[in-house]
């Protein structure tokens, strides 16, 4: 008859959030693993691999959901052939559980306890203590907020522009008047000064006309 195993699964980056589990040793380690995505609010979508380890959490053998090779050549093998009783050699075995490599979520799984009989009523692989809030399996990036401009508030925006460019338009053209104005009466007044000069100069001529009657009369 299999014993039952108890494993305490704990977030390596969130002691305060444990799980304790309990799995039937002739169960695998596929079960053992969608236990523990439903016990922590994950969605079991991602790949993930348990670890054996020794008891200063030296990563040994893999066992993973899907065919993987490390560095060294060496194969896991599949959640889904592995018995848990095959791999339990120590009463406190310490196994490593990553789930999703690309996240890297990573937890700690001791063996608590063994109990020497399974419960006929109790459905294994179960969830049998839950302590602190797992934290979410995605994290939510923040989206820069567009503010939205009101459309009578744009409209208002854009006829202040245009009031702008009016009035800095009326001002040349002020200045341009200006200037124009001012070279005008420069020039009618050079006109005026030359007529001036010029009945100046005819005051001071001599009426020949007036000249020979007097002559005439002389004669």
């Amino acid at each position: 008859m299999p014993v039952v195993y108890r494993f305490r699964v704990t977030f390596e980056d969130y002691d305060e959030v444990t799980r304790d589990i309990e799995i039937k040793s002739t169960q695998f380690f596929s079960e053992l693993h969608q236990t523990i995505q439903s016990s922590i609010g994950f969605d079991n979508s991602k790949p993930a691999s348990f670890y054996m380890s020794n008891d200063n959490w030296i990563k040994g053998q893999e066992i993973s959901t899907e065919p993987r090779t490390d560095k060294q050549g060496n194969k896991s093998v599949l959640m889904s052939d592995a018995r848990l009783c095959d791999y339990i050699a120590d009463p406190h075995q310490k196994i490593y559980y990553i789930s999703d490599y690309d996240a890297a979520w990573t937890f700690q799984i001791l063996l608590m306890k063994i109990v020497p009989q399974a419960d006929p009523m109790k459905n294994y692989p179960a969830c049998v203590k839950s302590t602190g809030e797992a934290p979410k399996q995605y994290v939510q990036t923040s989206v820069p907020k567009i503010i939205a401009v009101e459309d009578e508030e744009f409209n208002n925006l854009m006829m202040e522009e245009e009031t702008d460019d009016t009035e800095d338009t009326a001002e040349d053209s002020i200045l341009g008047d200006t200037e124009d104005g001012v070279e005008m009466e420069e020039i009618q007044g050079m006109s005026e000064e030359g007529e001036e000069e010029e009945t100046e100069d005819g005051e001071g001529e001599v009426n020949y006309n007036e000249s020979e009657e007097d002559q005439k009369e002389d004669y």
